[in-house]
Order: C-alpha cells, then structure tokens, then sequence
C-alpha cells in the first residue's frame, strides 16, 4: 500500500507540473513564446498601426487645432492600448486648401500645427516609449504656393516642366482643356495659368497641381525629401495616391463607363491614361531600394514603404513586387476589401466578408504581409458602416487575420460619423467643390471629428470654445475615459486583442475560415506543433445562431473550448466552457476560443483522474 501511494503521489506531481505548465502557458500568453523554427517577424510584420489625423487627435495650445505637442501629451495613450506603431496625416507647411495634402514646403511643419523643435520632441518621446513614427508622403502633387510652382509657372529654367502643363484646343472659338479627364474632387482636372499661358493637371483640388515625373529632376527632389525625413530618425512613409503619379504620354481622352456624363462624377470615365499606369509601380520599387540601402548603409531596423491606391486588386498587388519578382516594392499595400462591404441599412452577410478576406489572401503575393484597413480619413467610419453593435466584432476580426492590423484613431473606442455638420460649416473640398443639395455624399468632414477623450468641454480635445471642426455630441457617453472605467467595453477589448495577437497562432498560425451560416463568420488560427489553437466566431446578423465549429478546427473530434475574449456585450466571459459543436450566439456576438490538442486533453484528464483515485485511496 505505502508503494501504491508512493507511486500515485509521484504520478500526482508529474500531473500537477504538467498542468502548472499547461496553465502557465495560458496565463501567460501576454509573455512571448519563441518556440518555432518560423523567422523572427520584422517590427511592422506583428505590427498594429495607429492612424493620426493630427488636426482632430488634440490640441495643446488652445486655438481648436489638434498639433505636434498635442500628439506627444497622448503618446501614453497609445502604449497604453498597446499600439507601438503610428502614422500622422501630413504635418508638413500647406495653406490647408485640403489639410495638409497640399504641401507648399515638405520639409517644414505647418505653423498650425508646430515647430520643427516640437517635431523633434515628439519623435524623442516616441522612442522613449518604443513607438515607431511613420509619415505621410504625398509625391504626386504639392500646392499652387510652392516655390517649384511659382517658379515654374513665372518660366524659371531651373524649375521648368516640374509640373504638367499642356496647351488647350480651340472649340468654336473657345478655349477648352486639352482632354475630358476629371477631377477627384469634381469639375475638369486642368486649370488654365495666365501667367504661363497653358493647362496644368490637377488630378485633386486646382490648388494641387500635380508634379511631372518624367522629370528627373522632380524624382530626385522627391528623393531628396525621403532622406531628410530619414535623416530626422522616422521609421518610413505611407505613399500618397501613388496610382495618380504618372501620365500616359498620349494625353487621349479616357474613355466613359456611363452613357450619361455628369461632371461631378469622377467614376464616370474609365481613368486608363491618367491612373494606374505601369512607371508608377517602377517609381515605387527604386524608392524601395532607396530605403532598404538607406536602412543598410545607416545600420538602421527597416525603414518601410506603405502604399495607397484606391484601384482593383491586380493593380494593388503590383505594388508588393514585380512581375518578375526581381525588385521589390511596398512593404505592403493598404488593403481597403473591408472597408468596401456592405454598409447599413443591410446586414453584413457572413459569407461577402468571408469573399473579401479571401480575395485579398489569394492574391496577396508569396512572401508578402497582409493588412486589414477598417477606416481611414476618407472612408465612413466602422460604427457608422456597421453599426455600433458590429465594432467590437470588426475589431475582433482585423487584429486576429494574418498580418497588419491598421487603427484609425478612435475606432479603439467605436466613434461614429457626425453627420450634424452643416453645409456652412463644411470644410472638406471635395465636399465644397460639390454644392449644398449634394455635400453629404462627399464629404469626409464627419469622419475627421475630434477624438473623445473625456467628458469635458469639447470631449478633452480643446478648450476652445469652437473647434475646427465640431465634436460629435455623442461624446458624454462615449469617450476614452468613461470606457476606461466600465467593467467591459470596447476600448478594453481592443487592449486585450493587441496582447494577443503575440500569440503564435496569431503571429504565425495557419488560417482556415467557414460562413457557418448568412450571418455567422468563424476561423481558426493554428501553428503546426502548437499545442492549441485559436478560433474565432462573429455573428453579423441580429438574429440569434447556433452554430457547429468543428468545419474549421484541425482536430473535428474536439468537443470543448474556452472562451479567451468575447464582445464587451457577449453573454459568454473569459474560461467559460464552449461546446464547440453547438455554440450559441446571441446578435451581434463574437468570441474567440482557445482549443486544447488531443494531447493536452490527455494531460489534463490524466491529472483530474489521478486526483480522484488519490483522493480514494488517501
């Protein structure tokens, strides 16, 4: 009897180090497990990426507008949620026709929003909190008051042709533009220069024309403004409209995709000549190389190169590399498949985000990391998409893909659009270029409203009685801090999603995905040699589902799971039992599960069963 016991005590510490291991692991999860044979991931691989629109985040001086010193005071904010990568909108001197995308001097800061001291210092505390600082670079176009502009336009010979200029054609004595090529922000997409006696192309506002670079000369002052933003010690650029870079030579007429031409429609010609065209990507792989030789020669970590095209799918991958695979390009290209589905009054079919997800991966180039993109400053904002009942599970949904999970400011906290703004009020120029009957179509002045920091005046934006652009007044119920305090909300959510996504099934697992049913969404998340895996289930509908898991689990068998994270408003909380072949799904619910392996199970049962005959038997 004494060596039974002997024996089934021995057993019992083996079983109890097992489970101490097991449970460990899984307390643990915030800890990094480095065992795999994968490639350790570059910094912005496992990154998430916080999007600034420094005008709206906060404002240090009092004068309504967010700015540099602004953005330091909330850097905590950032490590805070666990965000150790961010992009600013451009801070650089503009006269603000189009906030800060039309640039009358790249390497300087816009006044209203700082010095270059105040830039350093931001730069300085970002380091001191291990975040990485990522620019805004706009190559195709500047402002009508820069320098290279002016100087052109007057006939300088050391600037000419910076810019694209073409004479008009005569019609019935009129003068007209050279083709029919349209505007993004409406109207024709040529302005005529007294001063120079031709067209020039703005392919946005006439206060952006656009620069020429079939000049080498322009090329290299745009390279020239990389490397003195590198030389500051900033971590890389996202690439502006980079589709728009370059013009076919011929200057034909784009032909029309509607029968009907309406000159407020951008999209009503097929933009074959003055978009998309193939030295654009060419432009983009020597910058490429520009960075990568940069980052080798300074003994830097990688400098990286993000890209924005608003473009189909074959032409966004051309962007990651060429076709014959030989240089480089983005480190990746902003991927907008979720920001293009459908948005209320319809429900989100499971099966359109399941397509989305899927397209993007299939022709995601080998090799390459993928981005999910749920707003930005142009686009809707999720809540307001969706529905403020879906954020907490698109949140879900981006930080537990394979890849980059991109932020816009405010999404951590579910903000919605503020469509109050009026049209005296509207600031936007592709809203102004419209007209007061239609400006609610265009513009993205109620995407770019000040972030909700608290409950005080102006949501702790501002203390200026009138901000550049009015608070959404949702912000006494919805803000940072009062989240902050609630037992379960979407900001703590969006924090525990961030620590997870260190877990290797996140970083590194394969990714399997069904449409259980019209609403219900779910994937798994598994490293081959791992001992568990993560599954996600999202219910888009709001109706009530019960669905059976087991179609994306490696292991079908398996039975049981626990609840890791559930939507701040799931019935279902952490370590909660899941029957895997019957979970219940309330709308709008989401919920992710960690499942043991076989051999886990194993473990864990032979330890339950040993302590049951100890207990017997002592």
């Amino acid at each position: 009897m004494k060596m039974l016991r002997y024996l089934l005590v021995v057993t019992l510490v083996i079983a109890l180090t097992v489970e101490g291991h097991l449970l460990g692991e899984r307390k643990g999860k915030d800890k990094a497990d480095v065992r795999h044979d994968h490639p350790e991931l570059d910094w912005w691989e496992r990154a998430v990426l916080y999007q600034i629109y420094p005008r709206s985040f906060m404002d240090s001086d009092g004068d309504g507008i967010g700015d540099l010193n602004g953005i330091t005071s909330r850097l905590p904010h950032l490590q805070e949620a666990g965000v150790y990568a961010t992009w600013l909108s451009p801070i650089f001197a503009s006269p603000m026709k189009d906030f800060g995308y039309d640039i009358s001097d790249f390497k300087s800061i816009n006044p209203e929003y700082g010095t270059m001291e105040d830039f350093e210092q931001l730069l300085h505390e970002a380091r001191r909190l291990h975040i990485r600082l990522i620019l805004d670079f706009v190559p195709n176009h500047t402002s009508d008051l820069h320098e290279w502009f002016i100087k052109d336009e007057e006939g300088d010979p050391n600037y000419a042709d910076y810019y694209v200029w073409r004479d008009g054609i005569m019609v019935d004595g009129v003068r007209m533009p050279p083709n029919n090529w349209l505007s993004v922000f409406h109207g024709s997409a040529w302005t005529w220069s007294e001063k120079r006696q031709k067209f020039y192309l703005h392919q946005f506002a006439k206060e952006q024309p656009d620069l020429n670079f079939e000049n080498p000369k322009v090329v290299a002052e745009m390279t020239d403004v990389l490397k003195f933003w590198l030389d500051k010690g900033i971590d890389g650029f996202r690439v502006d409209a980079i589709n728009h870079l370059f013009e076919d030579p011929s200057f034909a007429d784009n032909p029309p995709n509607r029968d009907i031409y309406d000159p407020m429609d951008y999209d009503h010609f097929d933009t074959i000549y003055s978009k998309d065209l193939p030295k654009s990507y060419q432009q983009v792989y020597d910058w490429r190389k520009y960075l990568d030789t940069y980052a080798e020669e300074h003994q830097t970590d990688t400098k990286v190169l993000l890209t924005e095209a608003y473009t189909n799918i074959e032409n966004t991958m051309k962007w990651h590399v060429s076709e014959d695979r030989t240089q480089k390009g983005a480190h990746f290209s902003f991927n907008f498949q979720l920001i293009f589905l459908k948005t209320l009054p319809d429900e989100l079919p499971a099966a359109d985000v399941k397509a989305a997800i899927d397209e993007w991966l299939e022709h995601l180039p080998e090799g390459f990391q993928a981005n999910w993109v749920l707003g930005n400053h142009d686009r809707p904002r999720v809540a307001s998409r969706f529905g403020t009942d879906l954020v907490d599970n698109m949140n879900i949904l981006v930080q537990t893909l394979p890849g980059v999970a991109v932020t816009y400011y405010g999404e951590e906290i579910g903000m919605e659009d503020f469509r109050g703004i009026s049209w005296e009020d509207t600031q936007d120029p592709q809203a102004c270029g419209s007209n007061e009957t239609v400006y609610q179509q265009y513009t993205r002045d109620p995407v770019r409203t000040p972030m909700q920091w608290d409950n005080s005046l102006n949501a702790g934006f501002s203390t200026y009685a009138n901000p550049w652009l009015p608070v959404h007044p949702d912000y006494t119920q919805n803000n940072l801090a009062q989240q902050k305090v609630t037992e379960r909300s979407t900001f703590k959510l969006y924090q525990e999603l961030v620590k997870l996504r260190i877990d290797h099934a996140l970083e590194y697992g394969d990714y399997k995905s069904e449409a259980l049913s019209n609403g219900v969404f779910a994937y798994s998340r598994m490293m081959e040699g791992h001992d568990d895996c993560l599954v996600v289930a999202l219910n888009f509908a709001s109706t009530e589902a019960t669905v059976d898991l087991t179609p994306v689990l490696r292991e079908a068998s398996k039975a049981e799971g626990l609840v890791e994270l559930s939507a701040s408003k799931s019935v279902h909380r952490r370590d909660d039992v899941i029957n895997l072949k019957s979970l219940v799904l309330q709308p709008h619910d989401g919920v992710i599960i960690r499942v043991e392996s076989s051999a886990t199970t194993i473990f864990v049962s032979t330890f339950a069963l040993v302590f049951v005959v100890l207990k017997a038997i002592l």
